[in-house]
């Protein structure tokens, strides 16, 4: 979904500062870097620094322009309005100016912003962090939960885990050979240009039978540079060279090559130049791409001869396993190819189109987009996330182990793995400064007046480069381990047990998990009442129902937002005690079976920096016997309020005393948190019953669900009801929750549906009354998340309708045009005919075709600085003051408004006086051949 809400400005928003009836007189200097002049009917204040409306009546546009220059990432730049999501905006090749259009239409008279909020609640995201501004302690804000300032403890590094039996990251015992292929490129849908089919593999020398294959995907970041210059254009323009982002993950590829495994990196340039306009950010096209790869390798297992050199050169393909490691949008893309591979997509969507002959047995997601929120469930994974990610800061990677709770009965491991003092980019050496190709850079953007202390340059927690990138080495060779090889004496690392990886040192590597032979759990999600503490709401308008409320310093991977205001069936159970004793109660409500488990698994977190928070952990059965099973001790993670680090660690304390109190785990009621420190906060995510292992996978047939978006014309007369268009495939049924947002005000409505292959289950209808009248175009969206027993695949669509009127004729007619110094000039601009929306024109002021000119001595010098930012002296024609303009806008279902130029009546004997405006073209800023044109004349008064 990466359309405008309803927007637009009336004339109201456009008056001038010193005030004039909003649709009677306009004029007002509303030059491009001046926003701030802009100024609400209802006294809301006016817009933030940065932010203007441009574009006037044919393409109005809210465009924002940032101070420095916006680093491309693969998280997307959000134009949000009090946290609400208002549209995805496209970026200037200046890398500073993002510009969304405005398709909405105005509804009744002015009305200042209309689905804007307060002009001042404009806020520009990504990821999670905020880029236009600062909230208070002057750090970003969080749209789910406002930052208060950092917390005084001095944040440090967690204590170092004991070493695991097995190291992943040891090196085996093959030499490694490496090349490259190129392939014709391909034409993938919703792409105009082709994409490149190109990759670099790492392959095991000597190494018998054939071998696992372990294929990468880098995520969005520039496609193509010259010296130091970058641009995201495709294909690269004369004298640019690709930058090669595929390379990246050499030193990876290279440790999974010793040890036996065929590896290939492919190159997504093509995709990362054309996705801004995807509703899904690219995930189909980067599945297709990886897809499409596999095919290929399936095709020279069985036909060798086929094949590049370099993959005629190395052992055969092994296609029933392959693991799929992808970074940043890339982990989208995986996650997407894994669901595609099991569920096929709609084949109008798909680049792919042969027969799936391979087997994903797991994936790894570096820093993750999850702009869908529908992981796959029964594919094991493993999400690693960078304490101090600075593209996708959010940390919503984390999605993919909470979103797959309950949506089917499945064994596969979900698995986080947080990295502390790790950034985005590190991980990939392309986008290292010092070992790429190209331009690259730190993503954490780290302020000298006011260093971070968790991920500033120089702070003790703070990885270096190669730090870090071992360290995720380590972990995708320990989750190839693990899914491909089998081995579970890995699986420590991975599952919340608390074990390091020695060669992954000095790094502080935390996990937890869900899946796997875990069950029986308390989830806040499924079905539980709270007392002692609150059932919290993960994204909630009302702070009074979040889980993080005001008082928090940074955000939550687990709290991650996605495209609605508000989501039913996301809660965690929050915390919050002042004296040591103080109880927390958790009952089901069904009895649970905890029978066969060796732990109770808890995953819980405590305030970033805080020391000493400690439970004991009671659990009690539906005949009433009790019993205390352990104590926990709970540190917070090293955070600042620029990071996401109220994140889960897990706790486990053994079930043995359950067994002597005589609980019957076959049938629990209720677990208790009793506090044993004096105060503090917690937040708990969910419990289970553990037991060691990692259990054959076996994916369920599940029905998937794909949307879609129809874009049709407005009409002339008459009501016409569309439908959004949705899918179902695969086989039996589940159930998913559809939101529908309001077009004028974003806000979400939700319901749950069960799904049926071939069923018409999802019908959303779209009523369009067709009129004559010009207007903007609407747009209705529709998401849908899984909830239990189904997969999507395509989470976004809706109805978009165009409005099909031609756009009134405008015209200006003198009111005033020759007065008498002190009076003002008038024009009134008028319509042919009244429309929908407001309409707008912009003019700057040039010389005059003859005669002098007036000056800045001729006019109020308040209206002048208020229209301007300039001061009258020294004295100088109009046509030389820097940001000069009159604006006019006319309101939706008016014909006509006047634009005024105050004068001064001054003491000096002077000759007759002309002003010219000339109207600016919309898009180039620059004064329009056949426009409009404002002229006038002012006479001597003495």
């Amino acid at each position: 979904m990466v359309r405008a809400r309803r927007i637009w400005v009336t004339a109201a928003a456009l008056c001038a500062v010193a005030g004039v009836s909003p649709g009677v007189a306009v004029a007002q200097g509303q030059p491009p870097s001046a926003a701030a002049a802009l100024a609400s009917s209802d006294g809301r204040g006016p817009l933030p620094p940065g932010w203007r409306l441009t574009g006037g009546t044919s393409a109005p546009r809210l465009e924002w322009r940032s101070d420095r220059p916006v680093p491309m990432g693969d998280a997307r730049v959000e134009f949000r309005s009090d946290g609400r999501l208002l549209g995805v905006p496209k970026p200037d090749a200046d890398g500073r100016t993002f510009r969304l259009p405005l398709d909405g239409k105005q509804s009744g008279g002015p009305s200042g912003l209309i689905g804007l909020g307060r002009p001042d609640g404009l806020q520009v995201w990504s990821g999670g962090r905020r880029l236009d501004g600062r909230a208070s302690g002057g750090a970003p804000a969080s749209p789910a939960s406002p930052v208060a300032p950092v917390s005084p403890a001095k944040p440090a590094p967690p204590p170092q885990l004991p070493a695991n039996g097995v190291d992943p990251g040891k090196p085996g015992a093959y030499r490694t050979k490496t090349g490259e292929y190129t392939l014709d490129s391909v034409r993938l849908p919703g792409f105009a240009k082709p994409v490149e089919m190109r990759a670099v593999v790492v392959a095991p020398v000597g190494a018998p039978g054939k071998r696992p294959l372990a294929l990468f995907l880098h995520g969005r970041h520039s496609t193509c540079y010259r010296g130091d210059e970058i641009s995201i254009d495709w294909p690269c323009t004369s004298g640019y060279r690709s930058v090669p982002s595929y390379r990246g993950y050499l030193r990876d590829q290279q440790l999974l090559a010793s040890q036996g495994y065929l590896t290939v990196s492919i190159a997504a340039n093509g995709i990362n130049g054309q996705d801004n306009d995807t509703e899904d950010g690219g995930a189909q096209a980067r599945s297709s791409l990886i897809r499409l790869h596999l095919g290929h390798w399936a095709d020279w297992a069985r036909n060798p001869g086929s094949a590049p050199a370099i993959v005629r050169s190395a052992p055969s393909a092994d296609l029933s396993r392959v693991l799929l490691v992808g970074h940043s949008r890339g982990g989208e893309g995986v996650n997407r190819a894994a669901l595609d591979s099991l569920y096929p997509p709609p084949a109008d969507r798909d680049g792919y189109h042969g027969a799936v002959r391979w087997t994903v047995r797991g994936t790894v997601l570096i820093g993750p987009t999850a702009f869908g929120q529908n992981p796959v469930p029964d594919v094991p994974s493993v999400s690693v996330l960078p304490g101090c990610d600075g593209d996708v800061s959010d940390l919503e990677g984390e999605l993919y182990v909470d979103g797959t709770r309950a949506v089917t009965g499945g064994s596969a491991l979900h698995s986080a793995v947080y990295v502390v003092g790790a950034d985005h980019n590190f991980f990939n050496s392309e986008w290292t400064p010092g070992t790429s190709a190209a331009p690259a850079e730190d993503d954490f953007y780290d302020d000298p007046e006011r260093p971070d202390p968790v991920c500033g340059k120089h702070a003790a927690t703070r990885l270096s480069p190669d730090r870090q990138h071992r360290a995720g080495s380590v972990y995708i060779a320990a989750a190839a381990r693990l899914f491909v090889a089998g081995d579970d004496r890995v699986r420590p690392l991975l599952d919340g047990s608390g074990k390091r990886a020695p060669s992954a040192d000095p790094a502080r590597v935390l996990s937890h998990a869900v899946g796997a032979r875990r069950g029986g759990g308390f989830l806040p999600d499924g079905g539980v009442s709270v007392s002692g503490g609150k059932l919290c709401s993960v994204v909630a308008t009302s702070p009074a129902e979040r889980c993080l409320g005001d008082d928090a310093s940074g955000s939550s991977p687990h709290f991650a937002q996605w495209g609605t205001d508000q989501e039913a069936g996301r809660h965690a159970i929050a915390v919050r005690w002042t004296h040591t004793g103080a109880r927390t109660r958790v009952t089901s409500q069904r009895p649970l079976s905890l029978a066969g488990a060796k732990d109770l698994a808890l995953r819980l977190f405590v305030p970033p920096n805080s020391r000493g928070a400690q439970f004991d952990v009671t659990l009690t059965d539906t005949g009433g016997h009790r019993a205390t099973l352990g104590r926990i001790h709970a540190d917070g993670l090293p955070g600042s309020e620029r990071t996401a680090s109220y994140w889960a660690r897990e706790f486990r304390v053994p079930l043995t005393a359950a067994g002597r109190a005589h609980v019957d785990l076959r049938s629990v009621k209720s677990m208790e948190l009793t506090a044993r420190s004096a105060s503090g906060r917690a937040w708990l995510v969910d419990a289970w019953g553990w037991q060691p292992g990692t259990p054959a996978v076996r994916a369920a047939a599940l029905p998937r669900v794909d949307l879609g978006r129809l874009t049709v014309a407005e009409g002339d007369s008459g009501t016409r009801t569309y439908h959004v268009p949705a899918r179902v495939s695969g086989h039996g049924s589940g159930q998913v929750r559809v939101y529908v947002l309001d077009p004028v005000t974003g806000h979400a409505t939700d319901r749950l549906v069960t799904v049926h292959p071939g069923g018409r289950d999802i019908d959303v209808p779209i009523k369009v009354v067709g009129n004559t009248r010009y207007g903007s175009d609407v747009t209705y969206d529709v998401l849908v998340k899984a909830v239990h027993g189904a997969v999507v695949g395509s989470y976004g669509g809706g109805v978009t309708v165009r409005d099909d009127d031609p756009a009134p004729t405008m015209t200006v007619t003198p009111v005033a045009n020759r007065v008498t110094e002190g009076q003002s000039l008038t024009w009134r601009v008028s319509l042919s005919e009244p429309v929908d929306v407001d309409m707008s024109a912009m003019f700057a002021a040039t010389a005059p075709t003859a005669g002098a000119e007036l000056s800045t001595k001729d006019v109020p010098a308040a209206w002048l600085r208020d229209a301007s930012g300039e001061s009258p002296d020294p004295e100088r024609p109009l046509s030389k003051v820097s940001g000069l303009y009159l604006w006019v806008d006319i309101p939706a279902h008016r014909t006509s408004a006047d634009i005024t130029l105050p004068t001064v009546k001054d003491k000096v004997a002077e000759p007759a006086e002309s002003v010219r405006f000339r109207q600016l073209d919309d898009m180039t800023g620059e004064p329009r051949k056949d426009g409009l044109v404002l002229e006038g004349s002012v006479l001597n008064a003495s």
